[in-house]
């Protein structure tokens, strides 16, 4: 099921205010819990028109301030640095802090930031994909010919199509009969394959007219009567320059008379005619050149039963009229007639059930490497975990460390000397203060852990002394910490070996009852999705058993991870194409797997052996392999050796751009994992995360020895 719809115009005033109320009317029918949200808002203090509208009419009780990323002012203003990746980053962020709240959300797209629709429409485009969400799209036929108005939404559908998102269907509003049949069935031929719900809703003259109280604003008027009827239509204005007996009969319903205020002969008429049931209803007087009714006029007027609007303004007659004719009327979430007017035209224009039932179900799979990262933090922050760096007096564990404790993702110890990890935190200028520090050979628990670790050793025939001096180096005391329960995992690696971050592990934690060996996955976060890849860090030439250990771990920490696990066990051969001891090995180790399976994780799909483009691409596995569950949907790559996977994830990630996160290590009882000596503080700040959520999904998991 869906969680959320993303709806874009291609250009402005395309009417896409229309469109959101029809869609949150709709889908309110279905949930409770609907909630509106605009990445970015033009007002420099966020209050903006359509989350006004929305949230008032629809009662939505959510704070503004949760129903917007950012303003146009912040949003310009960190792009001009070089920070879009921050936007997109606080776009995410509160919209997933929205999305805990919420069944469904409804994104409605920016307006104008930019001076090019194309350019709008792109930035649209990416924050979709960044929000996971499918896209409708809605395109305005007034005032453009055919042609301009396909060419506009074939611009932003391919604008989609680059990005890999999903566009349920395009809305063409404010067109007439003719040409919007002309447009839908252009758009329809050229789209056939594709599914599209397609839709042509008629301009409505009505909905454009504007309100006194629109009026008022724009002209700064004062309301000097009718206070209660502000809410009324203005149908059109009539500028009152002629005597009474030319202007009466040209008085139609629903006008706005403008007048100089000294008119007492046209404002007494005028008034007049609203008692007389010979007359059309006017919409109220606007009175200009700053001049009011005397006295004597004013108290005839406040004789009148029901008086009409009547607003003065320091506009004169003409400057008056001209800014009366170019107001673009809005939508008040208090005009319940025009909002009534603008439900049933979507109704009666749009199949409801149809459009309902296709945007609860269409979910997208589209995840990015930012998304992926929020997600880390996110779910680390959910369940506070204590992570240990032992490699307390490198510059780049300093920084991320601010980062995570700042951000409240996870609680830090740092280890090693004291006085230098403080004067390197004061000669970086960072905000440290809360932090634990540990001297390992100075801790509290420096003999418990000498003991416990020659307990855990002595049958490997070290001594005591051998055991107070492994305590000393700052991996095997994290470790330590780790398996006493004072730290839920260790992250190592920064400057230290793989090897002097895993030996320990191995030598203190061990595998699970169900592992013999430690393996490796990465995460490749590509530019729509994640895919995971094992092992790439670990194990030079697993054996078939071991291969198809890797194969069920790495299933499982996909899982963790929020990535349907679809196992392809790669091989230069797909099938039973080919043979060989490589091939062999995969195809024995697939069978191995799917056994094992059974009893660990059952309905887990694993094809094996399959080459890597049967794996990933739909197409090619039409051709090599057609009756397989898993090629061309394949999350879960498991390479036959280490040459293989190390090398390939390289050339992913360098080739396309792809951001790699890992190596995680996985089989161990508990979380600790390896950095490169190359990381950057980004690199640390996801291990530290993943390693967090790594702890929380073993917490409370009983191994029996």
């Amino acid at each position: 099921m869906s969680n959320n719809l993303y709806i874009a115009a291609t250009g402005p005033r395309s009417g896409k205010t229309v469109i959101t109320l029809g869609v949150m009317e709709l889908l309110l029918r279905k949930m409770n819990k609907v909630g509106f949200f605009r990445p970015i808002v033009q007002d420099s203090e966020g209050v903006d028109k359509d989350i006004t509208l929305i949230s008032s009419y629809f009662d939505l009780k959510i704070p503004v301030s949760q129903m917007y990323g950012f303003t146009t002012e912040e949003a310009t203003e960190l792009a001009s640095r070089g920070k879009q990746g921050e936007v997109i980053e606080g776009i995410i962020n509160k919209y997933n802090q929205l999305k805990e709240k919420c069944e469904f959300i409804v994104c409605e797209g920016t307006d104008s930031i930019s001076a090019s629709a194309s350019f709008e429409f792109d930035i649209n485009a990416e924050i979709s994909k960044n929000l996971s969400s499918s896209v409708l799209l809605v395109a305005s036929g007034q005032k453009t010919t055919v042609d301009e108005t396909v060419q506009s939404v074939e611009t932003a559908l391919a604008s989609l199509k680059r990005r890999k998102g999903i566009c349920l269907g395009v809305i063409i509003t404010r067109t007439d009969p003719m040409s919007g049949k002309e447009i839908i069935k252009r758009i329809s031929e050229a789209h056939a394959d594709e599914g599209l719900l397609l839709y042509a809703i008629p301009e409505d003259t009505s909905l454009r007219r504007p309100t006194i109280i629109e009026i008022v604003k724009e002209l700064d008027g004062t309301v000097l009567w009718g206070k209660n009827h502000l809410n009324r239509h203005v149908h059109n204005f009539n500028v009152a320059a002629m005597q009474l007996r030319n202007l009466l009969p040209r008085i139609e319903h629903g006008d706005l008379i403008i007048t100089p205020g000294d008119r007492a002969d046209v404002i007494v008429a005028c008034l007049a005619s609203v008692s007389s049931t010979s007359r059309k209803n006017i919409a109220g007087l606007l009175l200009t050149g700053g001049l009011v009714p005397c006295e004597s006029i004013a108290e005839l007027i406040n004789g009148f039963p029901d008086v009409p609007p009547v607003v003065s303004v320091q506009d004169n007659t003409f400057p008056a009229a001209t800014k009366v004719n170019n107001i673009q009327a809005g939508i008040s979430p208090f005009d319940k007639r025009k909002i009534t007017k603008i439900l049933a035209t979507f109704e009666k224009h749009v199949n409801t059930k149809k459009l309902a039932q296709k945007v609860i179900t269409t979910k997208t799979t589209i995840k990015t490497p930012k998304m992926f990262e929020l997600e880390l933090i996110q779910r680390a922050r959910e369940n506070r975990q204590h992570i240990v760096l032992p490699e307390g007096e490198e510059e780049r564990i300093l920084r991320a460390a601010e980062i995570l404790m700042r951000r409240e993702v996870v609680d830090i110890t740092l280890l090693g000397n004291k006085d230098k990890i403080y004067k390197k935190i004061k000669y970086l200028g960072l905000r440290l203060d809360s932090v634990n520090l540990i001297d390992p050979p100075k801790s509290e628990f420096f003999d418990e852990y000498i003991q416990s670790y020659y307990a855990l050793r002595e049958h490997k025939g070290i001594t005591p002394e051998y055991a107070h001096d492994m305590m000393k180096a700052v991996n095997e005391y994290a470790t330590m910490m780790v398996f006493a329960g004072h730290a839920d995992g260790m992250v190592s690696g920064s400057v230290n070996s793989t090897a002097a971050t895993i030996r320990p592990a191995l030598q203190i934690l061990s595998t699970k009852p169900d592992c013999s060996i430690v393996s490796s996955v990465m995460f490749m976060c590509l530019e729509d999705r994640v895919l995971v890849y094992g092992d790439c860090a670990i194990n030079p030439d697993p054996n078939a058993d071991q291969l198809a250990e890797i194969a069920i771990s790495s299933a499982q920490t996909a899982v963790v991870f929020g990535v349907d696990p679809v196992v392809a066990m790669l091989s230069y051969s797909t099938g039973a194409s080919g043979s060989g001891t490589d091939v062999d090995k995969v195809r024995q180790a697939a069978e191995i797997a799917r056994k094992k399976s059974e009893k660990s994780f059952p309905g887990l799909k694993i094809e094996g052996p399959i080459q890597y483009d049967a794996a990933v691409d739909a197409s090619v596995a039409k051709t090599k392999l057609p009756q397989s569950e898993v090629a061309g949907a394949a999350t879960v790559f498991i390479f036959p050796d280490l040459n293989t996977g190390n090398n390939t994830y390289k050339a992913v990630q360098r080739s396309s751009g792809a951001v790699a996160v890992g190596p995680v290590l996985q089989g161990l009882r508990y979380p600790v994992n390896d950095l490169s000596r190359g990381c950057t503080v980004t690199d640390i700040v996801n291990t530290v995360a993943i390693t967090a959520i790594q702890a929380q999904s073993q917490k409370g998991v009983k191994y029996d020895d």
